[in-house]
């Protein structure tokens, strides 16, 4: 396997270095790495020696990132935004995603890919679409295009939601929640609600990992969905809950009622995004560019009205609590 994980090593270290360039700071190493992985399989091309490290980087190594992300979160962080904040949060998950769902039906965009969509915006970005695809069992190209469409509009909205917050009287509370809770991926609204002040970030932080935190029992719920939907077929090959997702789950408690030293705490969040920015760069090498072409505009227009939806109804509820 070796071959491939060093092939997915270069891959990183390359988007880690991007970043350093004017400009590029906005992005995350692991979009970066999705991206930079794409161009080097469909210009470059991949040796057969690789696919195995590139599988287990895409397979293994994602999911086990995503169960440290479980260190991030505590129960008393999910508490912190109060009764009316995790509401919130919760209503705009399951609005965004019922939408998002419905629209691509609407639309005719394959259910798969509109399931990751959905799962991308509603819920935590690149994460939860890596996430989701463990029950829905998407192409890569449908997973690339999923990130494409999230990085896309979240950047749109970490750029542009400081803009509006004077023109829609939000005071720093209210924005950092409104951010929190339809922002796509973590860095992004870290980008957006400290440009707004320091209590603006904090509660936008917490908000965001709250949206985090539900990333398990969407997931349960989409395995049991799909699991009905295929009539039972699939249901010895592939549970509602996955194993990594018990995983997070239990990081999760372990960290609310044990936790780690605080000095460490940096070390494993830079492990956590080495390794997701590693499983997104494998599944970068994996994808297909004449693919992603072939599934037209539609899924772009349902990402549009997604984030647009997501943008509004959280929107609408901050200034119905406030």
């Amino acid at each position: 396997m070796w071959p491939g994980i060093v092939l997915v090593a270069i891959v990183v270290g390359a988007a880690y270095s991007l970043r350093e360039f004017p400009g590029l700071t906005i992005f995350s190493p692991m979009i970066l790495a999705v991206i930079i992985g794409m161009v080097f399989a469909n210009v470059v091309g991949v040796a057969p020696n690789t696919k195995a490290g590139i599988g287990f980087s895409q397979k293994s190594l994602l999911r086990f990132a995503i169960v440290m992300l479980g260190f991030q979160l505590t129960i008393g962080q999910v508490l912190s935004i109060g009764a009316s904040g995790f509401g919130i949060v919760a209503l705009t998950l399951g609005a965004t995603f019922l939408f998002t769902i419905t629209l691509g039906r609407f639309l005719g965009v394959e259910r798969r890919l509109a399931e990751l969509i959905a799962a991308g915006t509603s819920i935590c970005g690149a994460s939860a679409i890596v996430a989701t695809n463990a029950v829905t069992s998407a192409r890569d190209e449908d997973v690339a295009y999923a990130v494409a469409c999230i990085t896309l509009f979240g950047t749109v909205a970490m750029l542009g939601y400081p803009l509006l917050a004077p023109a829609l009287g939000l005071d720093q509370h209210h924005f950092g929640l409104w951010a929190g809770a339809s922002i796509h991926e973590v860095a992004q609204v870290i980008g957006a609600a400290f440009q707004n002040g320091p209590e603006a970030g904090e509660i936008g932080t917490v908000a965001k990992l709250t949206r985090v935190a539900l990333l398990a029992p969407m997931v349960i719920a989409l395995g049991l969905v799909v699991r009905r939907g295929s009539g039972g077929q699939d249901g010895a090959s592939r549970p509602p809950l996955p194993l990594f997702v018990v995983g997070f789950v239990v990081v999760v408690l372990f960290n609310s009622f044990v936790g780690i030293p605080d000095a460490v705490r940096p070390t494993v969040s830079f492990v956590t995004t080495l390794m997701l920015s590693m499983g997104l760069a494998a599944m970068g090498l994996h994808t297909n560019v004449s693919e992603i072409r072939s599934r037209g505009l539609r899924p772009l227009f349902l990402a549009l009205s997604a984030f647009v939806f997501i943008a509004g109804f959280s929107l609408m509820l901050v200034k119905l609590a406030g």
